[in-house]
């Protein structure tokens, strides 16, 4: 198996809408290189695209034990905790994300969750 081939179909897979697919493909990938992170961390936007959230936060968790200051996969971990319905665990990781790298999308993540939040304890 050619891995780089692999790489670009699974990227193909996924830029055409079937994360599904592109997961089937990467799964390998990422066992045969684990240290990969470009090829990790298209796994877990994969899975999280197809909501298999658990595998997403697993993938998430490794790169940010492997680079803490990834501002993206701390954002995309809030984003699956969030998804997952697990708030409180998410909005850290929003914060964390926002707080590195001024951008509308993370901005707009901690809003969303600090406002369910906020509607949750008043509820």
């Amino acid at each position: 198996m050619d891995l780089l081939d692999e790489y670009r179909r699974a990227n193909f897979f996924f830029e055409s809408g079937d994360p599904l697919g592109a997961s089937r493909l990467l799964e390998p990938i990422v066992e045969a290189e684990p240290q990969n992170t470009a090829v990790r961390q298209l796994l877990a936007r994969a899975y999280f695209n197809s909501a298999q959230l658990a595998g997403a936060e697993a993938q998430l968790r490794t790169l940010i034990e492997h680079d803490p200051s990834d501002h993206y996969a701390h954002h995309v971990l809030g984003r699956t905790l969030e998804r997952a319905g697990r708030i409180r665990e998410a909005l850290p990781h929003l914060r964390l994300a926002a707080a590195m790298k001024r951008h509308p999308d993370y901005d707009e993540a901690v809003r969303r969750a600090e406002e369910w939040l906020g509607k949750s304890e008043h509820a």
